[in-house]
């Protein structure tokens, strides 16, 4: 900008813009269309007089670099003495009424009133009746010449109709909201690649959105988007799809790129190195830097770091996390927010969250390197690395880190870190890459034993290229993933086949312990009845002792005294036989019986004739008393 303006004299930077534009950014020929070369004569103001100056060679005096002194390519032209015939200054208008959108294009010599005869003719409605507003000015008369108003070259207005009154709905509004809400499949060829590309668009999409959509598919400007295949009734960009008339569902378009007038001339002309201008790979994009936020200095290569609000990264950074943090927020700032997800941390937790995780986890490791320097990396960051095709991609199977090499002391902390975890050869060729070649874009793979970088994409390319680039190292990763999920997966088989026989070994012991304890147990509470049986009898053998010391001598038959002689029949149909002395009590009888191992409490003793229980007898009483007098036979039964 600024060597045209040096150049051609020309002061309004409005003008300016608009020759340049009218070239296509095409600095040389914009200065020829200014100012007339063929006979190396400049035209004077004096009523065709002319001045002789010398004829302009753009090859040996570049247009990049004009100089003040006498032997110039050319003389500039003063505005004291020399004016430049000037082309026109077109101006854009989009006008909007109540659905429509109406595009109007209108040299600056014009009137409003020009204006709105032309609306007149597209919306059918009466000047009188028709009051265009949004002039930044206030409101202006039908007479006003639009240069007058030191108009921008796009511009935006609206009508108001108030004594019109607003339209009906009919059947046709229902069957619009209908379409609106269909869904439709545009199939689009890009004509340069024979490719195929089915894209769904809803029916409130609009035509714009389209274009802008193929622009991230294709890498051609919307400016520069050649179609066929809309309908006769798309004539305005703003236009949903649901009103333009396309075939429901399906519908088939072609897209090419249009050629601009600098590249029709570059057809024409041989292949010359006279002029020094940027070349057919590069120049659509910086042809439409200014669609994506690029100013002027920087599309010719003027910007510098100096005149940036502030660095992207830190200077001596001691804590990357911080240092991302700051990089995210500049990027967003420049970029807008459209932009990959950088990961917030150190390079090696970068590896830990792609590498180290489960197999199906894992994800490529995009290591984004920026440069202020480079011409390069405004247009590769605005038009590559935030289409949203690359995000959406970037974010679904990259892990993506970033890092600022336009400070040495960063450059060299990259380098170590690079030469520590991918090698001296990896980060050689980092270290010998030359500022315009960045920004540069890694692709790394993570192996079991080491890194390996897939892919080192420099940043003069395409959409295209960029997105193939990436999937061609998807295929690889997904290859080798599914190595590693299959391994994984073995290893895993294996180690669940361990774990179950490490479980059924541990349940046998656990089994086999609670046998032995249970048997322990057993054999314990076996050896407790046992002592409590043994100490039992030995209690009653004790009290069957005692009984046995304590009963008075059996008396003789023959005796002073009555005699009772008592015969008793044991449950094992043994016979007892004792005499007694007829005035004994009956205790003494018990007592004689549980001598012999028959304690009263456990069994009662029986008479047959009568039959009566004599245990319940009165123990106190005597054998004669009780008739058991002189004798008797007797049974013992045990208790219930």
């Amino acid at each position: 900008m600024l060597s045209f303006q040096a150049c051609t004299g020309i002061e309004n930077i409005d003008e300016a813009i608009t020759l340049l534009e009218q070239n296509n950014w095409d600095l040389v020929a914009a200065i020829n269309g200014v100012i007339p070369q063929e006979n190396g004569i400049l035209q004077s103001e004096y009523g065709g007089e002319t001045i002789p100056g010398p004829a302009f060679n753009p090859a040996s005096h570049p247009a990049s670099a004009p100089t003040s002194s006498s032997s110039s390519a050319f003389r500039p032209v003063m505005p004291s003495r020399q004016i430049v015939e000037r082309q026109p200054r077109m101006l854009d208008f989009r006008v909007e009424y109540r659905d429509r959108n109406v595009d109007v294009v209108l040299e600056d010599s014009c009137t409003v009133g020009e204006i709105k005869q032309i609306l007149e003719n597209e919306l059918q409605i009466p000047v009188s009746k028709m009051l265009l507003k949004g002039w930044k000015t206030g409101d202006v008369e039908d007479s006003t010449v639009l240069k007058s108003l030191h108009l921008p070259k796009n511009n935006s207005l609206y009508v108001l109709t108030p004594d019109l009154p607003p339209p009906s709905s009919s059947s046709h509004s229902g069957a619009l909201q209908e379409s609106l809400n269909q869904n439709f499949m545009l199939i689009i060829t890009h004509r340069e690649v024979q490719r195929e590309y089915n894209l769904n668009f809803s029916g409130s999409s609009t035509i714009q959105e389209v274009k802008r959509n193929v622009y991230d598919l294709t890498s051609i400007p919307v400016r520069h988007q050649l179609w066929e295949g809309w309908p006769t009734s798309a004539t305005d960009d703003s236009m949903c799809l649901a009103e333009s008339g396309l075939s429901y569902p399906c519908h088939r378009l072609t897209v090419g790129r249009r050629s601009s007038p600098a590249q029709t001339r570059e057809q024409s002309e041989e292949q010359s190195t006279d002029v020094h201008m940027v070349s057919d790979s590069d120049g659509d994009d910086f042809e439409d830097a200014t669609e994506f936020g690029v100013d002027d200095g920087e599309v010719f290569g003027m910007a510098s770091s100096a005149l940036r609000k502030s660095p992207m990264m830190p200077e001596n950074a001691e804590n990357e996390g911080d240092a991302l943090l700051q990089f995210t927020a500049e990027f967003s700032s420049r970029y807008g927010d459209c932009h990959p997800v950088f990961f917030i941390g150190s390079l090696e937790a970068a590896f830990q969250e792609a590498f180290y995780v489960k197999a199906r986890d894992r994800k490529l490791l995009a290591i984004y390197l920026h440069h202020d320097e480079s011409v390069l990396t405004n247009v590769f960051c605005s038009q590559m690395l935030c289409a949203e095709s690359i995000v959406s991609y970037l974010s679904q199977n990259f892990i993506t880190w970033a890092w600022d090499l336009t400070k040495d002391s960063n450059r060299a902390r990259f380098l170590t870190m690079c030469n520590r975890h991918f090698g001296s050869v990896v980060a050689q060729t980092i270290r010998t890459q030359k500022t315009d070649q960045f920004p540069l874009f890694l692709i790394i793979m993570g192996k079991r034993s080491s890194n390996e970088v897939l892919n080192v994409i420099q940043g003069n390319t395409t959409v295209d290229e960029l997105m193939m680039r990436l999937m061609a190292a998807m295929e690889i990763f997904t290859a080798q993933q599914q190595e590693d999920i299959k391994d994984e997966d073995e290893r895993e088989a294996r180690e669940n086949v361990k774990r179950e026989q490490d479980e059924a070994y541990r349940l046998s012991l656990e089994a086999d312990r609670a046998k032995r304890e249970a048997h322990e147990r057993e054999m314990a509470e076996q050896f407790r009845l046992e002592q409590i049986r043994k100490e039992q009898e030995e209690e009653r053998e004790a009290i069957r002792l005692s009984l046995e010391q304590a009963l008075p001598p059996e008396p003789k038959e023959e005796n002073a005294e009555p005699v009772s002689k008592l015969r008793i029949r044991t449950p094992s149909g043994e016979f007892l036989e004792r005499r007694f002395l007829a005035s004994s009590k009956l205790q003494i009888v018990f007592d004689f019986v549980a001598s012999k191992g028959f304690p009263w409490d456990e069994y009662k003793l029986l008479s047959t004739f009568p039959r009566r229980d004599v245990t319940q007898l009165d123990p106190n009483k005597s054998l004669l008393e009780v008739k058991l007098f002189p004798q008797e036979t007797l049974f013992l039964e045990a208790k219930e």
